[in-house]
């Protein structure tokens, strides 16, 4: 009975003290964990919640951003971090790809972390160069049919949201292209505008400007609907692929082991800044995506699932 009572007691002790800590948390700054490079979509909207987030805490969520592998060197760190609340990680749906992409990672997609909240879900938009001949997603198809692995696709890098989306596109049209990975979307955007690669999923928070500014064409976006902020542009299923749909989402994760009070306001938190900033969000493209931390929990391991079953269909291996 006094073991049962001490374990008890014990119990008791560790609900008080996580209670505490979360009611006085953060008492210094937050190391927000970026996977990908500054001026990517990530980026953006991951700043907008830092911003939030920042004045909620009284204290500083301070960008860090880790790009590349497809965002395996930001997961990894948070990974290996001690789980007190204060490294946290932000990455986008390639977050939930990854353990289909790579044979080995540095940690365990599944177990390695905590789903603390989704941030926000937007269109990838297929975009040239605007001196590109292709003006439809049906002239790109048949180039691409004409010419079987000859036209190049970039993506954010390997395992990345853009390139799930590139997979799920050749896959429903039955083409083969190149693909090429690069570091982010400023990299991939960098070449389309230089004419060094044929198109490009681009996530439309970070090529709304260029696309106004004439820079590059827009040819489809992968949503069901159009978007709001490009109403001209068709859908992917519109042009040629009945059925068609692709969103790019973005989350936010921690070290297994965090305290569960913690967790629960890191997504309360989140939850109210999807809110206060959701005109801000909009703005460039993306919906808020609202989930208590159980739903997204069983959000992101139904997309790992539904993942890895894509990229076995399309003929992917592990690398």
């Amino acid at each position: 009975m006094k073991k049962i009572r001490n374990a008890l007691l014990m119990l008791i002790f560790s609900i008080v003290a996580s209670n505490v800590n979360a009611q006085s948390y953060p008492l210094k700054p937050v190391r927000l964990v970026f996977a990908f490079p500054p001026g990517s979509s990530a980026d953006i909207v991951g700043r907008i919640f830092a911003e939030k987030l920042s004045e909620y805490w009284g204290q500083t969520a301070v960008v860090d951003n880790r790009p590349g592998a497809g965002g395996t060197i930001a997961a990894g760190i948070v990974a290996k971090s001690p789980p007190d609340g204060y490294t946290l990680l932000v990455h986008s749906s390639g977050h939930v790809v990854n353990p289909s992409i790579y044979k080995t990672l540095p940690y365990d997609a599944s177990k390695s972390f905590v789903n603390i909240a989704p941030l926000a879900q937007q269109p990838n938009v297929l975009v040239v160069n605007p001196n590109s001949s292709y003006k439809t997603v049906g002239e790109f198809i048949t180039a691409a049919k004409a010419r079987p692995g000859m036209l190049t696709v970039a993506s954010a890098g390997t395992g990345s949201g853009t390139h799930l989306n590139l997979e799920k596109f050749k896959y429903d049209a039955k083409i083969n292209v190149n693909h090429i990975p690069y570091k982010g979307s400023s990299e991939a955007l960098t070449d389309i505008v230089g004419g060094r690669v044929d198109a490009y999923f681009a996530p439309i928070s970070s090529v709304l400007e260029l696309i106004k500014g004439g820079k590059v064409r827009a040819i489809a976006v992968s949503t069901s609907k159009r978007s709001s902020l490009l109403p001209n542009v068709p859908t992917i299923a519109e042009s040629g692929l009945p059925g068609f749909e692709y969103s790019l989402w973005f989350g936010i994760w921690g070290p297994a082991g965090m305290p569960p009070a913690i967790v629960e306001k890191v997504s309360n938190d989140v939850k109210k800044a999807s809110g206060d900033a959701r005109s801000k969000l909009q703005a460039i493209g993306n919906e808020p995506l609202e989930m208590t931390e159980p739903q997204f929990t069983s959000f992101v391991n139904t997309e790992i699932k539904n993942s890895a079953i894509l990229l076995k269909a399309a003929g992917i291996e592990p690398q």
